[in-house]
């Protein structure tokens, strides 16, 4: 996030998969006023750190593009990066920019470009080599975009947007129901399984209701062992909230996942929402709620 302290010098490190959209969120930086190096070697950000620290108070915003495109990079830059995060006058930031498999060769296909790990390959032996050597750094990014089903101008603003000087950091707490049967949330950094709780689905005239309606929520929340399991999993979230806020994470996003997400955990996750709406921004979503709703099979729930 954007840092308004202009005695810090904030670093945001950009990376993540070619083709994600690093060109744009370097153009965003600019027009935000970071000094922007585009594809700089890690081997090189001792240096580049030497230069922001001896030019005073002239580069205290800065971008970077890291293009990780080998192994002995992609060690270099953890080192950097550790040696980073101890220095107390800089704020570093990693931003990773990811999207889907077929997205990814379907911009490389519109755009007719080789992947640089597959020169002479298909696109997708690229893009898989990619991510396994990437996979590491992006489980260290304080944020992730997955521009799957981002246009260029909307990355723009939402960069814009998180990272404008004259807007204080802002932690979002995203709580989202879906149903384990349609697939887990790509997106989703805690997942909690709630199946083993009673199900409304074998009430019958709640079969075709969701968790938004009072009945529904009633019933799953009336259980010792729904209250047992709220009591327990607040209690987890918050402990563990304040330390992603503070790690610089932007955004949370909270699965609950029941089997058809149309019951257990769309009421579950209304209620940590709720709980939590006075404390955090917080936005809630449920993913499969109309997937089938009216029409739900035997096995649905």
């Amino acid at each position: 996030m954007a840092n308004g302290d202009t005695n810090e010098t904030q670093l945001v490190v950009i990376t993540g998969m070619s083709g994600a959209g690093k060109t744009v969120a370097i153009q965003s930086f600019e027009d935000l006023g970071f000094f922007c190096v585009d594809n700089l070697p890690p081997t090189l950000l001792p240096k580049f750190l030497e230069l922001m620290k001896d030019s005073g108070n002239k580069m205290n915003k800065v971008a970077l593009v890291m293009d990780l495109r080998g192994r002995e990079f992609f060690d270099y830059l953890f080192t950097a990066l550790d040696d980073l995060a101890a220095a107390p006058w800089i704020t570093p930031q990693i931003l990773f920019l990811d999207a889907d498999d077929s997205a990814l060769v379907r911009r490389y296909k519109e755009t007719r470009r080789t992947h640089p790990l597959a020169p002479s390959g298909l696109p997708l032996e690229g893009i898989q080599i990619e991510r396994s050597i990437l996979d590491e750094l992006k489980g260290r990014a304080q944020t992730i975009y997955n521009t799957s089903k981002v246009s260029p101008r909307e990355l723009r603003e939402k960069i814009l947007t998180e990272f404008s000087a004259d807007k204080k950091p802002i932690f979002t707490l995203n709580v989202t129901s879906f149903g384990f049967k349609h697939g887990l949330p790509i997106d989703a950094d805690l997942v909690f399984d709630v199946r083993f709780l009673p199900n409304p689905y074998y009430i019958e005239h709640m079969r075709t209701k969701t968790g938004l309606e009072d009945e529904v929520s009633s019933y799953v929340l009336k259980w010792n062992e729904t209250q047992k399991f709220l009591e327990k999993l607040l209690d987890l979230l918050n402990f563990m909230l304040p330390h992603y806020k503070r790690e610089g994470k932007s955004q949370l996003v909270i699965a609950i996942g029941c089997t058809g997400g149309q019951h257990r955990s769309v009421a579950l996750t209304e209620y940590i929402a709720d709980y939590y709406k006075d404390d955090y921004e917080t936005q809630v979503s449920h993913r499969d709620i109309k997937l089938k709703a009216g029409k739900v099979n035997k096995d649905d729930e």
